[in-house]
């Protein structure tokens, strides 16, 4: 068997330039369904601390659901699936944000949970003391500090979520992992291209990391 095979960094230079358009496609799809997700993890958030079980059980088995189940899966259900039910085509850049938002959103719901239940209930009580009413309390006191203590879950999330986008070249959305598919079907460089690929992603989840290590720094130091 001939394993003298070396790796050809021109045609892997030589890719970027039909890698790039891949790049916008791969941030809307992850900042899009993410900005969705996060007012959709806040509302079934909030629902999951409810002292009504009424209001937390569609919550459980929302958070439940969409957690336990591949966002593969979730993508081509909505692709495929939701089409019939509907008795019309979903866009596949649309399917791909509401996989992303519906997906984030159900991990996002936990964080938030966690990050308010995480603030010491005495400090509910004297707010309510001081005269605050229980919204005003959520409002000035909680929110502020439990958001501060979500902000490295929800970075991690964010970064799971732009990885996530590679899933969804099965549908035909131009995202990265898609351009590259395209050419390497020109050109037979399956390993050069998906090595470019692979520091496409490495480049933009380490910028964001980067990002979230400095708003950390300032939630801290606002404390």
């Amino acid at each position: 068997m001939d394993v003298n095979f070396q790796f050809d960094w021109s045609a892997a230079f030589g890719s970027i330039p039909y890698l790039l358009p891949g790049i916008p496609w791969t941030l809307l799809i992850s900042f899009g369904g993410l900005a969705i997700g996060f007012f959709i993890g806040i509302f079934f958030g909030l629902l999951r601390i409810s002292r009504l079980r009424w209001l937390r059980w569609p919550a459980i088995i929302y958070v439940e659901v969409f957690r336990g189940t591949p966002i593969l899966v979730q993508v081509l259900f909505i692709f495929y699936g939701l089409p019939q039910l509907l008795g019309g085509p979903i866009n596949a850049l649309v399917a791909g944000i509401a996989a992303i938002a519906v997906n984030s959103g159900a991990y996002i719901s936990e964080i938030v949970r966690g990050g308010v239940q995480s603030i010491e209930r005495g400090q509910g009580e004297a707010s309510l003391s001081l005269g605050l009413s229980r919204t005003q309390a959520f409002r000035y006191v909680i929110w502020p500090q439990a958001f501060r203590r979500m902000i490295p879950p929800l970075g991690n999330q964010g970064i799971i979520s732009i990885k996530d986008t590679s899933l969804f070249s099965v549908i035909g959305v131009g995202e990265l992992v898609r351009q590259g598919q395209i050419y390497i079907a020109t050109t037979f460089t399956a390993l050069e291209v998906y090595f470019m690929v692979a520091l496409m992603y490495l480049a933009i989840t380490w910028t964001l990391s980067i990002i979230l290590r400095q708003l950390e720094r300032r939630g801290l130091a606002g404390q």
